[in-house]
């Protein structure tokens, strides 16, 4: 058995780990100097994350309904 999320609790996750990470991410290049190059990398390793917990399912989004979903006949 997988351990699944809904679509609304996904959508709530995601976007609260967006901002948070954003404004760590934020503080934490502040506090390094860090290069655009190094803040690029710091990006993509966070969205790494969520976009690596959808590709398992474990995360479900609904998109906050802004997309219509295929509907299976």
């Amino acid at each position: 058995m997988k351990f699944q999320l809904n679509g609304t609790v996904s959508d709530v996750l995601i976007t609260i780990y967006i901002i948070v990470s954003l404004f760590y991410r934020i503080q934490f290049e502040k506090a390094i100097n860090a290069t655009p190059i190094q803040s690029v990398a710091i990006g993509i390793s966070l969205l790494l994350i969520v976009w690596s917990l959808i590709k398992m399912k474990v995360l479900n989004p609904h998109w906050f309904g802004l997309f219509s979903s295929k509907k299976k006949k």
